[in-house]
């Protein structure tokens, strides 16, 4: 894909960027290398290849799930100005 002047001139618009013409030109030729890069990792052949959720072969510690704080619904609903069977009422905003 090939990237021209009124291209970048009507992103800069739509991201309300103010760009002059040098500085347009300039972008023309990095937004093309940036497209010509993406096409080429486009052509990459990755078919059997597994999706990974992080590079790295690694677990996270995660702390124990264990409750520590005390239920303080009825003390935090006592200055709710509207309360049903433990839950919050609201006015309706969506039609």
């Amino acid at each position: 894909m090939s990237l021209e002047h009124a291209d970048v001139q009507r992103a800069a618009h739509l991201a309300r960027i103010a760009l002059g013409d040098d500085e347009a030109s300039h972008y023309v030729d990095d937004l093309g290398r940036i497209l010509a890069m993406a096409d080429q990792l486009q052509a990459v052949d990755t078919k059997g290849v597994a999706p990974l959720a992080h590079p790295l072969d690694s677990t996270q510690r995660l702390r124990a799930d264990e409750v520590t704080e005390t239920d303080q619904r009825d003390h935090f609903q006592r200055c709710a100005p509207a309360v049903a069977d433990g839950l919050y009422l609201v006015p309706r905003v969506v039609e």
